[in-house]
């Protein structure tokens, strides 16, 4: 299977050369950060008008692998809740990128809830959106996408433990998560209910993270993929978070009355 580019041209350039300069700007590396190698990340996945500069953040703060599990949100069916692609590759501007036949198929065997479904991957734009970044940050790194649609805290749990142990067993793995935080409420609104999200995410604290978001109307889409990478995390020796970077999409647009957070992590 050869999945088309969804949104290039939209959340960010469909011509190479653009969008290779761009993303080396995003993720220029920083005076004195040394990358290191991490467990986990949590960045956007908002165009990157508004969100690059907070991936790239995180992007070049790490070493990153060859191989990687792409955790995102299904923003809308139709398509299964739990889907994975297990063959083929995703082209974007910058070339294909190939999925990991073979960590994808050992994702299966521990976790009997996904389900293969590119219907779901088709229009989604929250793991595209990270592909040009591994291609230019790591090139040949092959990878393995799986976007949720569902919010059964269970399932999430059952997902996070399945990643766990794929991590386990294959030192060096990636999993890298994607979500924006609140959405289209005033900046000072924003910037209050994503504190919420950010202290349940700092302190590792799936369920906590779950409630306030409920509790709270916290609108953050990628809940479901954050509850299962922290879930996995606690299930792997001590992760260290670390947010590196919070913005709303006001600081591009300079409208505080209607915007969406974003922020960067890195789980050591």
């Amino acid at each position: 299977m050869l999945r088309l580019p969804a949104v290039a041209g939209r959340f960010y350039s469909d011509n190479p050369r653009e969008l290779l300069a761009e993303v080396r700007e995003y993720a220029k590396p920083q005076p004195n950060q040394e990358p290191r190698r991490v467990q986990a990340c949590l960045v956007p996945h908002a165009g990157y008008r508004y969100s690059g500069h907070v991936a790239g953040s995180v992007f070049s703060r790490i070493v990153l692998p060859k191989r990687i599990v792409i955790l995102g949100v299904r923003h809308r069916p139709p398509g299964e809740p739990i889907a994975i692609i297990s063959q083929g590759a995703w082209r974007t501007p910058l070339g294909d990128a190939f999925i990991d036949e073979a960590l994808a198929s050992a994702l299966k065997n521990e976790c009997s809830i996904l389900r293969e479904d590119p219907v779901a991957h088709s229009a989604e734009h929250s793991l595209e959106v990270q592909l040009p970044f591994l291609q230019v940050l790591t090139p040949g790194f092959t990878f393995v996408p799986i976007a949720l649609g569902t919010a059964r805290f269970d399932d999430l749990v059952a997902i996070g433990e399945a990643l766990a142990r794929a991590l386990a067993a294959n030192p060096g793995l990636l999993l890298l998560t994607t979500s924006d935080l609140n959405h289209y409420e005033d900046d000072a609104t924003t910037r209050r209910k994503d504190r919420k999200a950010i202290d349940q995410i700092l302190a590792l604290n799936p369920r906590g993270l779950y409630d306030v978001c409920r509790n709270e109307a916290i609108s953050m889409c990628g809940l479901g993929p954050t509850v299962a990478m922290l879930t996995a995390l606690r299930g792997l020796p001590a992760a260290r978070p670390e947010l590196v970077c919070y913005a709303t999409s006001a600081d591009a647009s300079g409208d505080t009355s209607h915007v969406v957070g974003y922020a960067g992590f890195i789980f050591s």
